[in-house]
């Protein structure tokens, strides 16, 4: 693979995981704003924790899966953009 192929990849690659890091993120604040308010207000507050527990664990599993996919792909574009002499010039 060239350099220049390299650092797109590598380009591309850090980007999906910022984004999927960002939408993370965002995703759980979202999700959070409803176990929030119950809390705030003393009801269902044991419940919330309960839900909150498991909502994290479910987004953070589904995050890591896309970053997981994301170094996969990464993997499998070194190996499809191989350098050749050609490719350099």
């Amino acid at each position: 693979m060239s350099k220049r192929d390299e650092t797109l990849t590598g380009w591309i690659r850090d980007t999906v995981d910022r984004g999927a890091t960002s939408a993370e993120e965002i995703h759980k604040s979202i999700a959070n704003l409803p176990l929030d308010m119950l809390e705030r207000n003393g009801l269902f507050e044991q419940t919330a924790a309960e839900v909150r527990k498991i909502q994290d664990q479910t987004l953070g599993a589904v995050y890591d899966l896309i970053r997981d996919v994301n170094e996969r792909v990464s993997e499998l574009t070194s190996d499809l953009l191989p350098g050749r002499p050609s490719d350099e010039a």
